[in-house]
C-alpha cells in the first residue's frame, strides 16, 4: 500500500468515542480495566445487529488491550484510547507511555501475531497452567477475534497499539 491508499483506508475509519486518563490513575486500580471496557462497549454498541453480543465481544477485547497496557506501561504520562468504526469493523487505537525496556517488547510480540506459527505458540501456552501474559493475549486477539494488529511509536516514550476488531457479523 502507497502513503496516498494508506491514508485513505484510515479515513474510512469514522471516530466514535475516546478517552484520555493519567496513566498513574489508570495504574492505581485494576478494576480500571473492566469498568472502562465495559462503559466503551456498551456506548458504541447500541446500533449494531446483535448490540449485546457486540458489546460481550468488543468489551472483552479491549479489555485484554487494557490489561496489556496496564501490566508493562509506565505510571508517567497518560493513557489514552480511541475507537473508529468502518462497517463491520472497530479499530482501537491505544496508546501510553511505555519505558525503553518494553518497546522491543511489543514490537515482537506484535509481529509474531502474524507469523505462521502464531496458532500453535498460542495453544502451547494457553496449555501450560499459568497466567496468560502480554504476548499470549495479543496472540488471543488475533486468533480468536480475527484481529489485525500493528505498533506505532509517535513518540521516543509511548507506543500506540493499532487494533482492528471484525466483530460485527464474525461467527465468534
Amino acid at each position: 500500500m502507497n502513503a496516498v491508499s494508506d491514508m485513505s483506508a484510515e479515513a474510512a475509519f469514522k471516530p466514535l468515542l475516546r478517552f484520555e486518563m493519567d496513566m498513574a490513575t489508570f495504574l492505581s486500580d485494576w478494576q480500571h480495566c473492566d469498568q472502562l471496557s465495559t462503559f466503551v462497549a456498551r456506548m458504541i454498541s447500541h446500533n449494531r445487529t446483535d448490540p449485546i453480543r457486540h458489546s460481550n465481544f468488543f468489551s472483552f477485547a479491549l479489555n485484554e488491550l487494557l490489561e496489556v497496557s496496564f501490566r508493562g506501561a509506565s505510571p508517567q504520562g497518560s493513557i489514552d484510547c480511541a475507537v473508529y468504526r468502518r462497517d463491520a469493523t472497530e479499530r482501537v487505537r491505544l496508546s501510553f507511555t511505555c519505558p525503553a525496556e518494553q518497546r522491543e517488547f511489543y514490537r515482537e510480540a506484535v509481529s509474531r501475531t502474524r507469523q505462521k506459527d502464531a496458532l500453535a505458540r498460542y495453544l502451547s501456552a494457553i496449555s501450560i497452567d499459568q497466567a496468560p501474559n502480554r504476548e499470549v493475549i495479543l496472540l488471543d486477539l488475533a486468533i480468536n477475534f480475527d484481529a489485525r494488529l500493528r505498533l506505532e511509536e509517535p513518540a521516543p516514550a509511548s507506543i500506540t497499539l493499532v487494533v482492528d476488531l471484525p466483530l460485527e457479523g464474525s461467527t465468534l
